[in-house]
């Protein structure tokens, strides 16, 4: 939904089945590794209003993110470069750059040491149901 709001960086992997609403506006940077069943909503409504009003807020991943497996991201969210978003996690607040967070809401529960990533996310080769790095 909203594709015309959406912009991904070059070497960024998204996995099968996400799902990718940028009515709001997604921006996703380079270099992004995001697993299979990931949602990034950019919408919402307000349940305070008598007519349910929709509401939007743009979503914002750096580089060298990893997004684990069915998290979900909400409007508003702004995730920094090199962060880490633990499988199942519900994002609902800005992630500060190389910080692990996970649980339902996400919260800080670690943070990324390495901060010399040099990995490409779309450098995978598949080989029977297995994914495998792929060098050349």
């Amino acid at each position: 939904m909203g594709p015309q709001n959406l912009q991904i960086g070059n070497h960024t992997h998204i996995n099968r089945k996400c799902m990718l609403d940028a009515r709001g506006g997604i921006v996703i940077g380079s270099n992004v590794s995001i697993s299979h069943n990931v949602s990034l909503c950019s919408g919402s409504h307000d349940f305070n209003t008598p007519d349910f009003k929709y509401i939007a807020g743009a979503i914002h991943v750096d580089d060298n993110v990893w997004i684990g497996l069915n998290a979900t991201i909400l409007k508003d969210v702004h995730i920094g470069e090199g962060a880490v978003i633990a499988a199942g996690a519900v994002v609902t607040k800005n992630v500060p750059p190389y910080e692990v967070w996970g649980g339902v809401p996400a919260k800080k529960i670690g943070v990324r040491t390495c901060h010399d990533i040099q990995y490409d996310s779309t450098r995978f080769d598949y080989k029977g149901c297995l994914r495998k790095p792929y060098f050349c």
